[in-house]
């Protein structure tokens, strides 16, 4: 699981990174009044499982069993998670390092 961190100067700012990222497929998955915590799922590339569903149904039964390992690593892995905040300090104190906008699409929209 990948977590980027954006910063968000105040609410309408928070709305609006929020609202953008919607439109990329982001779901809310917490939200509160100082932040609110986003991810997009990934299934895996298409053309991956499609070869491994090929080869398990008329060659090899163990390729099913990948194609549901890449799919299950995809999903629960790979997944970008994405967390817009208005704290520019974490709870221990320290300084949070924020992430650009592009990054985050980035690895949002990578195939692998």
């Amino acid at each position: 699981m990948d977590l980027f961190i954006l910063k968000a100067d105040n609410s309408k700012e928070l709305d609006e990174i929020s609202e953008e990222l919607s439109q990329n497929k982001f779901k809310v998955i917490q939200e509160e009044n100082h932040f609110r915590l986003m991810k997009r799922k990934r299934y895996g590339n298409y053309y991956v499982h499609c070869l491994f569903l090929l080869i398990g149904l008329f060659f090899a039964y163990p390729a099913l069993i990948v194609n549901v390992v890449y799919f299950t690593y995809s999903y629960l892995w790979a997944s970008p998670h994405v967390l817009v905040t208005t704290e520019l300090k974490s709870e221990d104190g320290e300084k949070l390092e924020f992430n650009t906008m592009d990054e985050v699409l980035e690895k949002a929209n990578k195939l692998f």
